[in-house]
């Protein structure tokens, strides 16, 4: 598995988890590293974790107003919470990224991986 597809796997998973415990701002990092330090043994680089974490909590309200515009039948909190952070990771990675770092057709192949 490349560097890029585990950071992207860990920020999913860091995310669900943060989501699941009710989106405490400030036990993302916390669990960020503990899940860096699980799963990403021998990664010497772990910013593309930050960064997509970032990405995300940074335009939560926009990516989850885009979410709501285009499924007007599943409000957001009724979305399961692991599809709602797919949706979220591959929302922000293909809007907010850098289009030379990540080309949208890389971000919607991660995107749909990732699910």
């Amino acid at each position: 598995m490349g560097n890029r597809h585990l950071s992207r796997s860990i920020a999913l998973q860091s995310l669900y988890e943060w989501d699941f415990w009710g989106k405490d701002a400030g036990k993302l990092k916390e669990v960020l590293e503990k899940n860096i330090g699980e799963f990403a043994h021998g990664v010497t680089d772990n910013s593309f974790v930050y960064q997509l974490t970032d990405l995300v909590i940074n335009h939560l309200d926009d990516i989850d107003a885009i979410i709501e515009r285009c499924a007007p039948e599943w409000p957001i909190n009724q979305i399961t919470i692991i599809d709602r952070n797919v949706l979220r990771l591959g929302i922000a990675e293909l809007l907010y990224s850098d289009k030379n770092a990540v080309p949208p057709k890389v971000a919607i192949n991660e995107a749909i991986e990732l699910a």
